[in-house]
């Protein structure tokens, strides 16, 4: 039975009302995943949207129609083999779900059990929800870890985080990179890339998290929610409400890579 984690207050005063899925919330929330949470409620309400968070969990129904964004945390190899069991429950609906254009974000774990499979550090092969064709293979001993920065080129826009993963993968079919690495690690050693887009479906290795350093994408991904809902929703820029707030992360990432180099 899913559960409600957190919601907006005075709902009834907000024009708009999303509803987001937080999968498997409880078991899959490493590296701060929970601020991105934060966050998206935080765009939405500034934007005029009460949110409501539901955690979807292990033997717990997804329908698609039943929600307007949906997030996917990061796990550990042992959360992943848990929910790896319970995944085909919900791999028809989340798959009609992406098809149909609504906005999902994936860190890490989430990220790759949206794939075909994720190989852990012992070599065990670990079956995704097949939804999506990428697939993740595994560094062995060793991991991307540290500050990451990336480019993209569609939306001219450049990210900024940490990554943490020994998983490596790979894009297929018509998946592209979420961005291009300038300065990091990204998806795996061979081609540059780093994260998934496609549809209004994201996923990236990004922690941190990435949200919060990057309120541009928490922006796209509630505007696509309320104008899907709503579609004749009057939506403010970006600029004229969040510019400052990411001025000052980005600063704040470009004072620690330069310290780190130094």
């Amino acid at each position: 039975m899913t559960y409600t984690s957190i919601q907006t207050l005075n709902s009834e005063k907000y024009t708009y009302q999303i509803r987001v899925a937080h999968l498997y919330g409880d078991l899959m929330n490493t590296y701060g995943d929970n601020g991105n949470i934060l966050l998206l409620k935080y765009i939405a309400e500034k934007l005029g949207a009460a949110t409501t968070f539901k955690i979807v969990s292990l033997g717990d129904n997804f329908k698609k129609n039943d929600y307007d964004l949906v997030f996917w945390g990061g796990g550990q190899d042992f959360e992943q083999e848990v929910i790896a069991e319970d995944l085909y429950r919900i791999s028809s609906e989340l798959k009609a779900y992406i098809e149909a254009e609504k906005p999902l974000l994936s860190i890490c774990g989430g990220y790759q059990m949206l794939g075909e499979y994720y190989i852990n550090a012992s070599g065990k092969k670990i079956l995704g929800t097949g939804v999506l064709p990428h697939y993740t293979k595994n560094l062995g001993n060793n991991r991307f870890i540290g500050d990451i920065e990336t480019h993209n080129e569609e939306f001219n826009e450049t990210y900024y985080g940490f990554e943490n993963h020994s998983g490596i993968t790979y894009l297929a079919g018509e998946e592209k990179p979420l961005g291009l690495v300038i300065y990091g690690g990204g998806n795996n050693p061979d081609d540059h890339s780093e994260g998934l887009h496609y549809k209004n479906t994201y996923g990236t290795y990004f922690h941190g998290p990435i949200l919060s350093r990057n309120p541009r994408l928490a922006y796209r991904l509630i505007k696509t929610a309320i104008l899907q809902k709503y579609p004749n929703a009057e939506i403010s820029e970006f600029n004229s409400l969040f510019k400052n707030l990411e001025s000052e992360q980005i600063k704040d990432y470009k004072r620690k890579v330069e310290k780190h180099e130094s």
